[in-house]
């Protein structure tokens, strides 16, 4: 994937899965929101803080191309694609068994503040994720 600004490596657990035996849709959806928080954390920048807010998904579209199965070994590209005031727009990819596409998609997350009203990124979090770019 292109522009990959941090990659998330986990294993499928069985929680994740129906009676099918295959990854719920919606759980895989948290895959990319864990590298996303993963990403956020070890560049300095804080997930949520009860006094200072968060960064809320608005938006997320998913291509499901293969199955996931407990105890697939996963890993999640993600890049940013765009960054706004006050949002961050990223795309990512699922690859199980080393390499081979499961999903793949595009989100877009808000900083909001302690109340949840849109609150512009600090000059910090912004020099900090364009250099993540």
């Amino acid at each position: 994937m292109e522009n990959t600004c941090h990659r998330y490596s986990c294993e499928v657990a069985f929680s994740d899965t129906d009676a099918s035996g295959w990854v719920h849709f919606s759980k895989i959806l948290t895959y990319p929101e864990r590298a996303e928080h993963d990403f956020l954390v070890s560049s300095g920048i804080s997930v949520f803080d009860r006094s200072n807010g968060g960064w809320p998904r608005v938006k997320i579209s998913c291509d499901y191309k293969r199955p996931l199965e407990f105890q697939d070994k996963i890993e999640v590209l993600l890049g940013l694609d765009h960054i706004g005031g006050t949002s961050l727009s990223w795309k990512f990819e699922i690859l199980k068994n080393g390499g081979e596409l499961a999903a793949r998609g595009e989100m877009v997350t808000v900083k909001v503040d302690r109340t949840g009203v849109v609150a512009p990124l600090s000059d910090e979090e912004r020099n900090i994720l364009e250099g993540g770019k």
